[in-house]
């Protein structure tokens, strides 16, 4: 009917998505037909929005979502048990109507809706501290490297020894700190060739036992000749008697395999 529309009550179900899945195509409908009501439940949205915002935001009580959920069910119940309730003029029933008696629904709902947005946050807040975490453990693991390469540069009884180019001009240089007593190595070369695709430059620790010598890491120059091995990984404990540097293969050698253009001599005690 053209003069009957739907109730207030109705509209607040329909508007907070909490009418009986039965009811839902006959309030649409007629939505689709009544202007009048079309603004009511406007009206209704509009007034939904406000009570959300103005409802003091706190955490739900244990339950809480049940019990609003069951509350508008026994309504539901409570309606059918009663007969179809006659549809009548929103005009009509206006002012016998009080906001008391949705108002709590609607404070249910807000709160509701917090409790959501407040869930989103925690998971967020979650994601930003598992990369926080995440950040401090590189860090962390930055400053044991660097703290380790700092104890092999100042440590007393690091060895500091100057490598020259082997029976040539003495052009390419190279300088290496070692502390024998961790397996410590920081090597620095300046001047050095260029060299082909598929060569590399390899240092070398040879020990001072008579040992063969171990291979302490592969390096390529910079445009302007410099490289640079830091904390290969190497034994402890191996007291050096030199430090050499070959040219070898791109994937190096287990050992030296052409001359030593680079070499150095470790110093003596008291040098």
């Amino acid at each position: 009917m053209q003069d009957e529309h739907i109730p207030q009550e109705d509209l607040v179900l329909y508007a907070m998505q909490a009418m009986q899945s039965h009811e839902l195509a006959a309030v649409r409908l007629h939505l689709e037909k009544c202007a009048e009501c079309q603004q009511a439940l406007a009206a209704v949205n509009g007034d939904l929005a406000l009570v959300a915002m103005s409802v003091e935001q706190k955490p739900l009580p244990e339950g809480a979502r049940a019990r609003f959920v069951e509350r508008l069910a026994a309504d539901a119940a409570q309606k059918i048990t009663g007969g179809a309730a006659a549809v009548v003029s929103i005009e009509k029933r206006r002012p016998a109507r009080t906001a008391a008696l949705w108002l709590g629904w609607l404070a249910a709902a807000a709160s509701l809706l917090f409790a959501i947005s407040l869930e989103q946050r925690v998971h967020v807040l979650d994601d930003q501290l598992a990369q926080q975490k995440v950040a401090a453990e590189q860090q962390a693991t930055a400053n044991a490297r660097a703290q380790q390469v700092l104890d092999v540069l100042t440590a007393p009884a690091a060895k500091r020894v100057m490598l020259r180019a082997a029976k040539s001009k003495p052009e390419p240089t190279g300088r290496a700190v070692y502390l024998a007593d961790n397996g410590g190595l920081v090597f620095q070369a300046n001047d050095l060739g260029q060299l082909a695709q598929d060569k590399t430059y390899e240092l070398w620790v040879i020990p001072a036992n008579g040992k063969a010598p171990i291979p302490a890491g592969l390096f390529r120059p910079d445009a302007a000749g410099s490289a640079s091995v830091v904390l290969p990984p190497l034994p402890r404990g191996v007291p050096a008697k030199a430090f050499g540097v070959t040219i070898e293969k791109a994937e190096g050698s287990a050992t030296p395999t052409s001359p030593i253009i680079l070499v150095g001599a470790v110093p003596s005690a008291g040098e």
